[in-house]
């Protein structure tokens, strides 16, 4: 982790640490929009403090990072209520990542679309708690003083909201050539409608999540198992037809980008288990790719 820089000297620390900032309110909330608001609000915080209350600052990290964990608890709770209302199945905000967020493996395992999913489960001071300790190893005594429990409590949510995610997370952790391997065999079978080739690459009880937000045609409900998902996937236009796939790196892995007639773009990110794709996410509300022609900013 390291030292957090004194106020008052040097680069100015909220400037240093902006990019870890997002990050943290990024895998609290889901959503780069919200995430953004939030950095603005510590930024706003921080700003207010006059030279003698920075002086006496001194782990300047740990401070920022604190303000960002309460403000990212204020707005998951509103944004809780607000997805109440949701059209369909809600997912992530994807976020166009450069390689060195793929190279980082435990980022890029905490910051992908799957285990985004799987935080969306927990609840506001659950997700905090296992963001900061198990993605950020922060201190228990620093997360107490940032979701407002003692470190005795701290530990408990920290224990529950790990087997919680444990239960739900890809139970093996694939490498990024297995990844990518299995997505481009995925998309070589979309784009010919090969249903066969499909029922090869999704595992049995594969599950296709899709988000149009109401703003894009999507699925409301989950599509369970193989076959569904293979049928349905082989129905699309293909390549040669209007279709363009093109592949990204999102999210700290190899994505996809799907351009259809008067269909419009999909985002889609896999899963993949034993070789096989156990989860299809496809993001098509328009709102959520907006931000795929620059890079986020992420870092641990």
């Amino acid at each position: 982790m390291g030292n957090g820089t004194r106020g008052g000297t040097g680069t100015d620390p909220f400037l240093l640490h902006r990019s870890l900032l997002f990050t943290v309110a990024y895998e609290m909330l889901g959503s780069a929009a919200d995430a953004e608001d939030v950095v603005q609000e510590t930024w706003l915080r921080w700003a207010d403090l006059d030279d003698e209350r920075r002086a006496e600052v001194l782990d300047a990290r740990a401070y920022l990072v604190r303000i960002v964990t309460r403000q990212a608890l204020n707005r998951l709770r509103t944004v809780a209520r607000r997805r109440e209302d949701y059209v369909g199945e809600w997912l992530p905000e994807p976020l166009l990542t450069s390689p060195d967020v793929a190279d980082d493996v435990e980022l890029a395992e905490s910051v992908s679309i799957a285990m985004l999913t799987v935080l969306e489960t927990l609840t506001p001071t659950e997700r905090a708690v296992f963001v900061l300790r198990e993605v950020f190893d922060l201190p228990y005594d620093e997360i107490a003083q940032a979701v407002g429990k003692t470190p005795a409590t701290v530990r408990q949510v920290a224990h529950r909201a790990r087997e919680h995610v444990a239960a739900r997370r890809p139970r093996v952790r694939v490498d990024r050539s297995e990844q990518e391997r299995v997505l481009r065999r995925f998309l070589a079978a979309v784009t010919t409608g090969d249903v066969q080739s499909l029922m090869d690459v999704l595992a049995p009880e594969v599950v296709l999540v899709a988000d149009g937000g109401g703003l894009a045609r999507a699925g409301r409900h989950p599509l369970h198992g193989a076959k569904r998902v293979a049928t349905f996937l082989s129905a699309f236009p293909k390549v040669g037809e209007g279709a363009t796939i093109d592949t990204l790196c999102l999210n700290g892995a190899l994505a996809a980008r799907i351009e259809l007639p008067a269909f419009g773009t999909t985002v889609v990110s896999v899963a993949v288990e034993n070789g096989r794709i156990t989860h299809v996410y496809a993001m098509r509300n328009p709102t959520k790719l907006a931000r795929l022609v620059e890079e986020a900013q992420l870092s641990r």
